[in-house]
């Protein structure tokens, strides 16, 4: 594979799995310092969010996550987790991840 660099990539997110709260409306935004990345995300439903963890050989990033989303009565209680995502290249360099 070749050289992976998440530096100041943006990502929408294009489907929501199941159990998700996140929807189509937030923007990603993605730094990396060798094999750190860290991210932070805002809108749609989501007020705040931070991301930190590895870049894996494959592209793949393991990650933590936490977040604070907005529900019909006001801020959720915080969320956090653990995220496991599988990189594609696009043919046209953009990045998608699962």
């Amino acid at each position: 594979m070749r050289q992976v660099n998440y530096d100041f990539r943006l990502f929408r997110p294009v489907q929501t799995v199941e159990n998700g709260e996140v929807n189509a409306g937030p923007l990603l935004r993605y730094r990396q310092d060798g094999p750190v990345f860290r991210a932070t995300c805002e809108g749609g439903v989501v007020i705040h969010s931070h991301m930190v963890g590895n870049v894996k050989d494959d592209g793949g990033l393991y990650f933590r996550y936490h977040h604070l989303s907005m529900a019909q009565e006001g801020p959720s209680a915080p969320v956090s987790g653990l995220c496991h995502s599988r990189l594609e290249v696009l043919r046209d360099g953009r990045y998608r991840l699962f």
